[in-house]
């Protein structure tokens, strides 16, 4: 029998508690959050901000974070 949230999780492993307690921001380690990107794709953000001034969040693309700092978007 499945766990609480494994249905809203079936398409998306990595929202699984358990996984989320694992992803990190790739530059700081900081947890990440959920946030909506500037063009309305779903994103990772790192809390605390590593930078406040120029936030950035990591997109999810088919279901998967991309936790590559190179691909991080701005927030502003």
């Amino acid at each position: 029998m499945a766990g609480p949230g494994a249905a809203g999780a079936a398409g998306e492993p990595w929202r699984e508690e358990w996984v989320r307690s694992l992803l990190r921001d790739p530059v700081t380690g900081a947890e990440l959050v959920d946030v909506v990107l500037p063009d309305g794709r779903a994103g990772l953000a790192p809390q605390p901000q590593a930078d406040p001034e120029h936030p950035v969040a990591y997109p999810v693309v088919d279901g998967v974070p991309v936790l590559l700092a190179d691909d991080a978007v701005p927030l502003r």
